[in-house]
């Protein structure tokens, strides 16, 4: 077996490595959350080479693969940000194949921010790319940067029906057993549509609140 297979032109890993991510996010997730993960990495590392940033594919693989892991139900009473919870189960993963602590520390990184825009486009590639990817895949960001043909390869592996009510629905099935989690982060927008009763924290009445006796 090769070390990698091209899909539009990008190098996708079939490492030892890359094959059991693969197979831990098949186990562990649904469909729609395994082929949007490696549509993910797809359109990063296809952002990576219009950009002519210089990455490592295996690390990018593990932080797209990984990125929603923490959606899943073993994770539903963690108390804790999905994003931790899947950048956890990767540093766990990747330590227990003696990964240097350097790209555990990157992949860490992509996973816990690629819901917090603004930040990763200015940290190493592979944090950047696994947030382009995913904002190229769930919001069409920068859509016209990936040509038609390159992006008609990716869809035909891994097509994409229905999936923007798909993974709103899965968003809210992963973080509202956990409402209080998303608490200043985007994932609050998805449970005012989805979860009946959801309130929303205030930053402002959080400030006003404290127990600060002003």
């Amino acid at each position: 077996m090769t070390d990698e297979t091209l899909v539009a032109g990008v190098g996708v890993p079939d490492t030892k490595l890359a094959r059991e991510a693969t197979e831990l996010v098949r186990d562990e997730t649904s469909e729609v959350i395994y082929h949007h993960s490696r549509r993910v990495y797809l359109f990063g590392a296809l952002q990576g080479r219009r950009r002519d940033l210089d990455f490592d594919p295996e690390l990018l693989y593990i932080g797209a693969m990984f990125h929603d892991l923490g959606l899943g139900r073993r994770f539903h009473d963690s108390g804790r940000r999905f994003e931790v919870d899947g950048a956890e189960a990767a540093r766990r993963f990747l330590g227990e194949h003696g990964v240097p602590e350097d790209g555990v520390r990157r992949v860490w990184t992509a996973i816990a921010l690629h819901t917090t825009p603004g930040i990763p486009e200015f940290m190493e590639p592979e944090v950047a790319l696994v947030t382009a990817g995913v904002e190229y895949d769930v919001l069409g960001i920068g859509y016209g940067d990936i040509a038609p043909a390159d992006r008609a390869a990716v869809l035909a592996l891994h097509p994409r029906p229905d999936f923007k009510r798909r993974i709103l629905e899965a968003f809210a099935q992963g973080v509202g057993p956990k409402p209080e989690t998303t608490f200043g982060n985007i994932k609050a927008d998805v449970l005012e549509h989805y979860l009946p009763g959801f309130e929303r924290g205030d930053f402002v009445r959080a400030v006003l609140d404290s127990p600060w006796p002003e």
